[in-house]
């Protein structure tokens, strides 16, 4: 086994990265880093015991190296190269909206369900028609 690796190749070892080309330009990018420093270069070499921090897809990914890779073998393989120390995603969550906003629809979420279009209407009911005081008729 080797003492250590580049950056660039045992990331794609590790399948976090499809291509070797696609880790080289995240590095060059400026969105690695490895004990908290970053790292510019696709040739920086990672040791086990290292942590790397990677903003990729719009989210952080933290993981801890545990050992270097030989090949790029199956995900089984790939996954005993490291520890995922990322924080935990929401997932299918939806936060709760505030009294008085319309539902948010995420930009590329397709068509609203029937919740959220029920939930639309009654905001757009509530905001055209204001509830009137009692002393009115």
């Amino acid at each position: 086994m080797p003492r250590g690796q580049r950056l660039d190749k045992w990331l794609w070892f590790t399948r976090v990265v499809k291509t070797r080309t696609f880790a080289a330009r995240l590095i060059s990018s400026g969105k690695a880093r490895i004990n908290r420093v970053r790292v510019s270069r696709p040739s920086q070499t990672v040791r086990p015991g290292d942590v790397i921090t990677l903003m990729i897809h719009g989210r952080v990914r933290v993981l801890k190296v545990l050992d270097c890779g030989v090949r790029r073998g199956p995900a089984t393989e790939a996954d005993a190269l490291y520890d995922d120390l990322s924080p935990a995603r929401q997932t299918g969550k939806r936060e709760t909206l505030p009294p008085g906003q319309p539902a948010v629809r995420e930009k590329g979420a397709g068509r609203p369900t029937k919740r959220d279009r029920r939930r639309l209407d009654a905001w757009i009911a509530e905001h055209a028609n204001p509830t009137r005081g009692s002393d009115t008729p």
